[in-house]
């Protein structure tokens, strides 16, 4: 059982066009570089089953969502909805953010360093926090949707909406960590994918699937900003990933399909400036950096002793049926509560989570405001890596996905009390298909 949210912001609009915030207002609409957007992303989209589709009322909205369906041979009545109207900036509505950094500098401020602390007044002398407003429109709208498509099959719903209205429901999916907001990025005619696996609201039981792909347009990777920026690669296939076995420090091989999305992944970065690399000390990760710096020749490789896999002791080598037999219930305390459980003669995600965080950290300390650097590691510790960033913890791990030659893009933040910025994760159609279907096996 698994619901499928397709996030799809609007297209560029007018407002955008001239850095003017938008909020609630009604006045902006598509750009001609919008339509095109969301022309692209309904092509992108157009083999891709949907039970349902709802979509913001404002006219940026319905026009992307019209778009998109246009390109579609079969027929779908959108559900126009204010459950997903974009947040609520009345006072700023119209302005650029220059003339709200000029007329209104302190709550320009919060909104920019703990935008959940904005407070607002209305007309009639009441207050309002916009993003705390936002969080319980989007938390309606996630138990209407479970309510009318959480069923025994697997069901696909497209969501069109605005940017702050898509992270409050991935924010709500993902247990409100904190500093949220800050640490995602919703680009225009974006798409976020993430699945709803149990309808429990207490937590949700979510993976996401992948976060703000661009593939589908020019640039295929948000531009980079002044700051400096990670690629973190999860490495190509080898044969125990198809297989199901759990490998963990045995040092397995790529084998020639995760040759070839490592091939893939160097062709889809081919463009960018990479100034650094560094990788974990196994051969797959390895071979999938070098493969990826073909076209960067001037690039050394600087291999990581503490980015190698979650070491699985006594499991590795082995079929998850294998283990059962003899460790069910660690077994089944992993899958659950994989922060609880020690490995037989193996490490704990702590332990991983320790040693990957402190060299990520080591990374990002030694690059300059302008570089970027290439990272290739593995499952578990780029699943590591992900919680930390997104303020998550090491009891969430499962709810990152991270398919063989996945890409995933971090902004890195030059101010200490502000988080660094998972601008894109687990980015995979540069392997075919929309949805990650890389192999689905043991770390």
């Amino acid at each position: 059982m698994t619901l499928r949210l397709l996030l799809v912001r609007h297209g560029l609009s007018s407002f955008n066009k001239d850095f003017r915030i938008q909020g609630r207002n009604d006045l902006s609409k598509l750009s001609e570089e919008g339509s095109f957007q969301a022309s692209e992303t309904g092509k992108h989209l157009s083999n891709t089953p949907f039970a349902g589709v709802y979509s913001s009322p404002l006219q940026r909205a319905v026009e992307t969502t019209k778009e998109i369906l246009n390109q579609r041979e079969d027929n779908h009545n959108a559900i126009y909805t204010d459950d997903l109207l974009e947040i609520d900036l009345a006072p700023w509505t119209g302005l650029t953010k220059e003339e709200v950094k000029t007329r209104f500098p302190e709550d320009y401020l919060t909104w920019q360093r703990n935008p959940n602390e904005l407070v607002f007044r209305r007309n009639d002398g009441t207050t309002y926090k916009p993003i705390e407003d936002l969080l319980l429109q989007a938390n309606n709208f996630l138990q209407k949707l479970l309510k009318n498509h959480f069923s025994e099959e697997t069901q696909t719903v497209l969501i069109v909406g605005h940017n702050a209205i898509l992270r409050c429901i991935l924010l709500n999916l993902l247990g409100n960590p904190p500093l949220a907001f800050r640490r995602v990025q919703m680009d225009n005619a974006s798409i976020s994918i993430i699945d709803i696996l149990s309808e429990k609201t207490n937590p949700y039981e979510v993976q996401i699937n992948c976060l703000n792909s661009t593939t589908h347009l020019t640039p295929k990777i948000p531009p980079k900003k002044s700051n400096s920026r990670l690629i973190l690669v999860r490495h190509g296939e080898t044969n125990w990933n198809l297989e199901g076995r759990f490998q963990g420090q045995i040092d397995i091989p790529l084998n020639s399909n995760g040759k070839k999305q490592a091939l893939a992944a160097s062709s889809f970065l081919k463009g960018l400036k990479i100034d650094k690399a560094f990788s974990s000390s196994m051969s797959r990760p390895k071979e999938t950096a070098e493969i990826i710096l073909r076209f960067h020749p001037k690039v050394l490789l600087e291999l990581k002793n503490n980015l190698v896999e979650i070491g699985h002791g006594l499991w590795e080598g082995k079929l998850e049926s294998e283990i059962m037999q003899e460790w069910s219930k660690l077994l089944s305390q992993w899958k659950q509560a994989p922060q609880t459980v020690q490995m037989p003669q193996g490490e704990t995600i702590q332990e991983v989570w320790n040693r990957s965080i402190k060299c990520i950290e080591d990374i990002c300390k030694s690059l300059a405001p302008s570089e970027t650097a290439l990272v290739v590691a593995h499952d578990a510790v780029n699943k590591t890596i992900l919680c930390r960033l997104l303020g998550l913890n090491e009891s969430n791990i499962w709810m990152i996905k991270q398919g063989n030659g996945g890409i995933t893009i971090i902004d890195l933040s030059n101010e200490d009390d502000q988080p660094h910025i998972v601008t894109c994760l687990n980015l995979t159609s540069h392997l075919g298909g929309v949805i990650d279907t890389t192999a689905i096996g043991a770390l």
